[in-house]
């Protein structure tokens, strides 16, 4: 059974730095399109950092200075690290994946979904 289990989220302060983590099972991890998301309150989900199998990466233009996406088949993870962080940005973040030989950061194109993770910024 396909599995994404996130972790790491949290309380930060503004302009503070968190790592988000997503262990994923179930499939062959070396072989999918892997990608960060987040949805907060108010608004529609979004992605934010999406990494193929060949570790192309494809970055959000207003999170690609302050995120880094980061994967590791050997140990079927994934890492978001995000610096610089805004209020604005608290919001649950998910961890997604499809296996289309796609880099997308489109929602629909993702049909594998973690349970998400809370991100509180504060100000």
């Amino acid at each position: 059974q396909v599995h994404l289990l996130e972790s790491g989220g949290g309380w930060v302060q503004a302009e503070g730095t968190l790592k988000l983590s997503c262990t994923a099972s179930g499939f062959t991890y070396s072989s999918i399109t892997l990608g960060w998301f987040r949805q907060v309150p108010g608004k529609a989900r979004e992605g934010i950092a999406v990494t193929d199998n060949d570790a192309d990466t494809l970055y959000a233009d207003s999170m690609k200075c302050r995120f880094t996406i980061t994967r590791a088949n050997a140990d079927n993870s994934l890492s978001l690290q995000m610096n610089n962080q805004k209020p604005d940005e608290t919001g649950i973040y998910y961890c997604a994946t499809h296996r289309k030989l796609l880099l997308s950061l489109s929602v629909p194109d993702f049909d594998i979904w973690g349970q998400g993770t809370q991100v509180t910024v504060s100000s």
